[in-house]
Order: structure tokens, then C-alpha cells, then sequence
């Protein structure tokens, strides 16, 4: 039996192991029991202390998706990159027109009326205008980005191995397909969780508690999820 921490290599050396007919698991590094005031840290030692927690049963093995899935996961993870890059773009056009103090009357922004009001402004150096295009061309590449991985999910939802879950995600106010794919993406299978607890505990929407005794302490969401 092999193991190993979870990590940016992500999960090829348990496929590699697996298909050689061994059992291998991947272990969350933040659920690896530390000793206290342990302040000695080298790879023999980590190694060594991996095996005595596993032959204990004290690791807590996380979900391994297949190759399929974790694609899939990467696609929506690029959505989201997609999208936090346009509201850096968007963020740096409202910050240098407000820089030269002009401030767009209506109020939604980024609609037509926005945008042909961005389209029509008289700045008053030929540099500033220069900028502003270049600010304004890769907002629009960066929505143009979005718009065809939003295109490639919708595509690629149809064979996968949820796809059946996503219209079930759906049903519920706020969540479209793109939303329900993401959530399906970096949750996995459903199934694999016995009860609703166990899901709200593996999002980190259950509270913290620091109880002794009678006393009982409730604090704020643990936030241990993704």
C-alpha cells in the first residue's frame, strides 16, 4: 500500500500505482496529524511518518476523480480564472477614469449605454485615449474568453459522467449550467457523501466548536471547503 500528500502534481503517480496493482492513496496534508513543537522537517522524515499513520488508519484519503472529470475540472477552473481576469480589466477602467474625475451617469455599468458612453468620451491627451482603447480592447477579449469556455462547458456537459446531476442542481434558484458544472467539478460525485452533514462539513459551512464541559461554544463557519 503506497500513499502520498495531495499536491500541485496532481493525480498521475495514483493512476500510475493503481494500474500496476497496487492500492495507493492520496492523503489531505491538512488533515495529516502534526506533533506539537515538531520543528524538523525533511523528506525521510515526512516519508516515515506517512507509513506510521498509515499502518494506524490516521490518514483521511481524498477523493480521486478519473481523467475525464478532472478535465472537466480544469475547464471550469479556467472559466473562473476567465472570469476574475475580466474584473480586473473592468477595475482598471473604472479606476483611471476616475483618476480624471469622470464618472459615468447612469447606473448599470458594462451594458450598451455604458459602453457607448466609454466609446464617446473626449479626453483631453491623445495619450489617455490611447490607453483607455487598449483597457476597453482586452476587457472585450477577456469577455470574448468566457464566452467560448462557457460554449466549450455546455459542449463537453453532455458525455460526462454527472451530466445527469447538473438539470438536478439547476432546479434550484440561482444556479445555472455553468454554475452546477463548476459546483459538480470541484465537489465530484455526489454519492460518495452518506448524508447531508458530511457534504456541509466537506464545504466548511458548519459552525466551529470549542466545547468543554457543559459549556458549548459556537463560533464561525469552519470554511474548510474549496
Amino acid at each position: 500500500t503506497f500513499c502520498y500528500e495531495a499536491g500541485p502534481t496532481g493525480y498521475g503517480l495514483h493512476r500510475l500505482i493503481e494500474s500496476l496493482g497496487h492500492t495507493c492513496l492520496v492523503v489531505a496534508p491538512s488533515l495529516v496529524p502534526k506533533k506539537a513543537g515538531d520543528r524538523v522537517k525533511t523528506n525521510r522524515r515526512d516519508a516515515e511518518g506517512l507509513a506510521k499513520l498509515l499502518r494506524a488508519g490516521e490518514l483521511t484519503a481524498v477523493w480521486v476523480p478519473d481523467e475525464r472529470h478532472e478535465a472537466m475540472r480544469e475547464l471550469a477552473r479556467a472559466r473562473d480564472a476567465a472570469r476574475q481576469d475580466l474584473t480586473r480589466k473592468r477595475q482598471q477602467v473604472s479606476s483611471m477614469l476616475l483618476r480624471m474625475g469622470l464618472h459615468y451617469p447612469g447606473i448599470k455599468t458594462w451594458g450598451a449605454r455604458h459602453r457607448t458612453w466609454l466609446a464617446n468620451l473626449k479626453l483631453e491627451h491623445g495619450e489617455q485615449r490611447f490607453v483607455l482603447e487598449e483597457l476597453l480592447q482586452a476587457e472585450r477579449q477577456a469577455g470574448e474568453r468566457i464566452a467560448r469556455l462557457e460554449q466549450a462547458i455546455r459542449a463537453a456537459v453532455t458525455d460526462w459522467s454527472l451530466a445527469a446531476m447538473v438539470p438536478a442542481l439547476m432546479a434550484m434558484r440561482g444556479i445555472d449550467l455553468v454554475s452546477a458544472v463548476t459546483i459538480l467539478a470541484e465537489i465530484g460525485d455526489l454519492t460518495r457523501f452518506k448524508n447531508p452533514r458530511q457534504l456541509m462539513a466537506y464545504l466548511g459551512l458548519v459552525p466551529s466548536d470549542r466545547s468543554t464541559g457543559e459549556t458549548v461554544n459556537r463560533g464561525p463557519i469552519t470554511k474548510a471547503g474549496n
